[in-house]
């Protein structure tokens, strides 16, 4: 009867794997491709205190790989345990390996490698007289002639596994692959200088920039490795929560530090987005979704923000032994991570790019009539550091108000009476002039403010700019309604649906739906089981009454399961004032006098994030005298 039954119901007996079978199962989940062995090697060499490090490969790795560096090296006596498995020195005990700070710590890499390829390591430790060379393949030990530190060479990967082998892809591909390793350890360690060399050619070179702490070290390796333009067009971040669950403690519980792209340098693909925690390149949900929310109403479309941030806390805080290739890991306290990061990219985009490219062009250039620099760097010098991230009570004090100059005018009289050349005085005054946004000139088809300062020619988008105003008015109304007493605050304007709608429910929606009715009800959403597995949607927003209630309800209820529950609130919160301040937003054909442009110009320079609507679309562009110039062909 049992020749009748498929193999796999066949009764098999418990047996211990052969060493030789248990390293390949190990070296499938730790070495991929040749750049798995350089980020192993890489990992090494960091922790071994080196300086400088060199990577040679032939055949994009798959024949050679060599990375030499100037660190510790390794004594004589502890050679022969460097490729035997789960030998290292970076743990000792169990307390190391729950706060590991270092790159490498299991001790599986150099014997998993050892196992797909030959393997030989070169090593000379401070203090000794010779270097000694371990043969991989017959643990033969001798001594040979190198200067302190350690040279680990990997030869014919996966000779003895033609399989694996067949699954690596060109040459070109596997070096660009073993590139990208070498530069996400270059970006976090500008103290220590890389050079990766090619079928002996030297293709890429990082001298080192510094101390690992200096932030000029810090710029120039960004610049460096992602070039100058990078750093142009990024924020700088800089962000510490604290402890709140102790009063006396001040200590940081996440710092989150590096540089975050503007608008406008979002690319469509997610190629240049770097994280690292303690030093380590990871990848995580928690942080790929604080970073999502951070950037969600200033980017348009798709794209994708561009960064490198640095995450440091506490290494007991974070487990790093989840995935064999250390890629991913585990926060003990995720919202604390998700809230630091979240809140560090929002309050470095808050100061617009308007302030910071005008007072980069005065400091660098002088302005053509005399005496008009000092004032202007003054009134440059006052607003920059007024843009600090807006509390609402601060944006309601600083915002120059639209609406009530445009309630000044005449309201028999129509839209737009002024003409150009009745300008105001006040209009006309230098300082006017001297602002980011300077001083408007003349509308165009309705649509564009036309303005002139220090720079050149100012276009603004009036929708857009205007649309950025009310959305961020509406989320300080809100935030001072959070802010008051629990019994005089309101949930969101709701109406109840004639025919309620009704979906399909997966049991977590069910349950979010459940736990959350308060929460959903603040947010002018009733939903309620209307079967086992039936959600029925009753109420909705005011505001998107006529949208898609099934894939509003759904978004909520998605965030409410993933994130805290103030989070979610505030995710869902923003996507209804986007909506609100879209409507309520000046239209194409809306003219304005030229006192209500330079009203809309003064509050755009008061109002956080002010480069981009809440769709992500600029709200402005600077032409300058040069491009003006050429335009003309002015001085050929």
């Amino acid at each position: 009867m049992n020749a009748c039954l498929p193999p796999n119901t066949l009764r098999r007996p418990i047996r211990e794997l052969p060493n030789e079978l248990i390293s390949q199962i190990a070296a499938g989940e730790i070495v991929e491709r040749p750049a798995s062995v350089v980020r192993e090697l890489l990992d090494n060499a960091l922790d071994a205190g080196a300086n400088q490090v060199m990577v040679r490969l032939l055949a994009g790795g798959v024949r050679f790989i060599g990375v030499e560096d100037d660190g510790f090296g390794i004594l004589p006596n502890e050679l022969p345990m460097a490729l035997k498995r789960h030998a290292t020195s970076k743990i000792h005990c169990l307390s190391d390996l729950e706060s590991v700070n270092t790159m490498g710590f299991r001790g599986e890499a150099l014997a998993a490698i050892n196992s797909v390829a030959s393997c030989a390591i070169l090593s000379m430790a401070r203090g000794q007289n010779h270097a000694y060379l371990l043969d991989g393949q017959t643990g033969e030990i001798k001594p040979v002639a190198r200067s302190v530190g350690t040279t680990v060479e990997v030869k014919e990967l996966f000779s003895n596994m033609p399989a694996r082998r067949k699954f690596l892809k060109t040459d070109a591909t596997e070096l660009a692959h073993c590139i990208e390793a070498v530069r996400r350890h270059a970006l976090a360690r500008p103290d220590v200088g890389f050079a990766v060399w090619h079928d002996g050619k030297l293709i890429e070179q990082w001298r080192r920039c510094g101390e690992l702490n200096s932030l000029p070290a810090q710029e120039q390796r960004l610049a460096d490795v992602l070039g100058i333009d990078f750093v142009e067009r990024s924020v700088w971040v800089d962000f510490a929560s604290n402890d709140t669950t102790k009063q006396m403690s001040c200590a940081p519980v996440v710092r989150v530090w590096g540089r975050a792209g503007t608008a406008d340098a979002a690319r469509s693909r997610a190629d240049l987005q770097f994280c690292y925690v303690n030093g380590r390149f990871v990848r995580d949900k928690v942080i790929t979704q604080a970073v999502y929310h951070a950037y969600q109403d200033v980017l348009h479309g798709q794209r994708q923000p561009v960064y490198t941030l640095n995450v440091e806390l506490d290494p007991t805080r974070v487990d790093v032994n989840v995935h064999p290739t250390k890629i991913e890991l585990r926060f003990r306290d995720p919202r604390d991570v998700h809230q630091a990061i979240f809140h560090a990219i929002e309050n470095a985009l808050a100061t617009p790019l308007l302030m910071q490219s005008a007072h980069l062009h005065l400091s660098v250039n002088s302005v053509r009539s005399g005496g008009v620099e000092d004032d202007a760097m003054k009134t440059l010098d006052t607003a920059a550091s007024s843009h600090q991230p807006l509390t609402p009570a601060r944006y309601a004090q600083e915002a120059i108000n639209f609406e009530a100059t445009c309630k000044v005018r005449d309201p028999t009289a129509p839209w737009g009476n002024s003409t150009p050349t009745q300008i105001p005085e006040t209009c006309l005054s230098q300082t006017s002039f001297n602002q980011p946004l300077g001083q408007a000139l003349a509308q165009l088809q309705g649509i564009y403010i036309l303005a002139e300062n220090v720079q050149g020619l100012v276009i603004v988008d009036i929708h857009a700019a205007h649309e950025r105003m009310l959305y961020e008015r509406l989320k300080a109304q809100w935030q001072d309604n959070l802010l008051g007493d629990e019994q005089h605050r309101s949930a969101l304007p709701c109406q109840a649906l004639l025919i309620p709608v009704t979906f399909a429910a997966t049991p977590t929606e069910i349950d979010t739906a459940q736990n959350h009715a308060i929460t959903l009800n603040t947010l002018g959403l009733d939903i309620t089981p209307f079967s086992a597995k039936t959600l029925a949607v009753r109420t909705m927003p005011t505001a998107l009454a006529t949208g898609d209630a099934i894939e509003l309800t759904r978004s909520v209820l998605a965030e409410l399961a993933q994130l805290d529950v103030s989070t979610a609130i505030e995710h869902a919160q923003n996507e209804l004032f986007a909506t609100m301040a879209c409507h309520g937003a000046l239209h194409a054909n809306c003219s304005l006098t030229l006192e209500e442009m330079n009203a809309l110009l003064r509050q755009m320079e008061a109002t956080a994030r002010s480069d981009q609507c809440n769709h992500g679309r600029p709200t402005w562009r600077q032409i300058s005298m040069k491009e003006l110039d050429s335009m003309f062909m002015r001085g050929r």
